[in-house]
């Protein structure tokens, strides 16, 4: 717990997306204060109002919310203007792979631009502390397993580019001035829910990781789910990935704060966030059916081109340097990912506005873009 002498402020970007919002939860438990800037391109403003409930009043008084873009100056002048920051989490970005594909000058925009833009008023401001939301994906289709930070980086998608990119970038950055600090945090498939179930993933559209696409399918929003390729040299035929538990990840973004107000001379570090332990498809399928009592009706498909056999991480770099080690089990994740579904079948809308905004959205898409958006759960990105 952070006392309130030392107490540090952290502006966190993105912070009502899925792994923000669980993020900035327990920033707010351990006494801090935290700004919040999202534009909700695939959040809502109902992420932060139950952040605030959860934290309860002695704590929610400690969370602000900007609602602006960090591609916009204007807004950027506005919140570093107004406070000074310890540190930056920067999370904000688009994260589908299948959409990245069809739509790469959008993430290069979005992504790096943004980026960008965020680190120059950082420096401008001299806030030059900084945890970045990096992926697996910045890792392709890896040498070997499980992945360490050491393996070549060989992202392979659109996305995983901007990723590895913006690595670059931090570590030019931090080359170029001693006084910049930067951990760069690589997730694997980041699952589950807070305990409470009243904040979980709740992505707009048709989801792009299994984990959201099961339980739409277990709450009878999406009639089942495809399985892709079921002959891979597996225990079971089907693609084996890390899954860890988004309150894993975010505690792992409190443990890499600690190491950058702890530590003299970090430069710029990458850590994976994984559990070390590989799960198949079809054992994520079996653990989610046995959480929640639901049969999971599933489409058995041929494989995909590009799709990795086997992907998981060795997490001991972050064991051993920030003290940092994955706490829940498979069991524990899809027991949460259930309660938040059950509880949250329409995520943070009503079935109603949720078939309003569905409707909208039907008509900007035709059916041929709505397939490009189809799950990629056998790649590497799940976040």
């Amino acid at each position: 717990m952070v006392s309130e002498d030392e107490k540090q402020t952290i502006l966190v970007t993105g912070g009502a997306g899925f792994i923000g919002s669980h993020t900035v939860l327990q920033l707010l438990k351990e006494g801090y204060n935290v700004y919040v800037i999202d534009n909700f391109d695939n959040s809502v403003e109902e992420a932060v109002n139950r952040v605030r409930l959860l934290a309860g009043p002695e704590y929610s008084q400690n969370l602000h919310f900007y609602l602006g873009d960090i591609r916009n100056k204007e807004d950027l002048e506005k919140v570093f203007s107004q406070t000074r920051f310890d540190a930056v989490i920067h999370f904000a970005a688009l994260k589908a792979v299948g959409e990245s594909v069809q739509k790469p000058a959008l993430y290069y925009n979005n992504n790096i631009i943004g980026s960008l833009y965020l680190y120059e008023y950082m420096a401008k401001y001299g806030c030059k502390k900084l945890v970045f939301s990096s992926s697996s994906t910045v890792y392709g289709e890896p040498e070997k397993i499980p992945c360490d930070e050491d393996i070549p980086l060989k992202a392979v998608s659109p996305y995983g580019r901007t990723k590895l990119f913006l690595e670059e970038i931090a570590r030019d950055i931090q080359k170029a001035d001693y006084e910049w600090k930067i951990i760069l945090l690589r997730y694997f498939n980041p699952v589950g829910a807070h305990e409470s179930g009243m904040i979980g993933e709740d992505p707009k559209g048709i989801p792009n990781n299994l984990m959201p696409y099961i339980q739409q399918v277990a709450v009878g929003r999406l009639p089942q789910l495809n399985v892709y390729g079921t002959d891979y040299p597996t225990k079971d035929g089907s693609t084996i990935r890390d899954y860890i538990h988004v309150m894993d990840v975010a505690n792992g973004h409190l443990a890499a704060l600690q190491k950058l107000f702890q530590t003299e001379n970090i430069g710029c570090v990458a850590y994976n966030l994984g559990t070390g332990n590989g799960t198949s498809v079809l054992e994520m399928i079996s653990a989610f059916e046995r959480a929640s009592n639901k049969k999971i009706p599933i489409k058995l498909c041929p494989r995909r081109p590009g799709d990795a056999t086997e992907v998981y991480s060795s997490p001991e770099k972050a064991f051993k340097e920030l003290g940092w080690r994955a706490k829940y089990g498979i069991e524990e994740m899809c027991r949460d990912q259930w309660n938040w579904a059950s509880k949250n079948p329409y995520g943070y809308q009503t079935k109603e506005l949720l078939q309003k905004s569905e409707r909208k959205e039907k008509g900007e898409r035709n059916s041929d873009q709505i397939f490009q958006y189809m799950l990629s759960y056998s790649t590497i990105e799940e976040y």
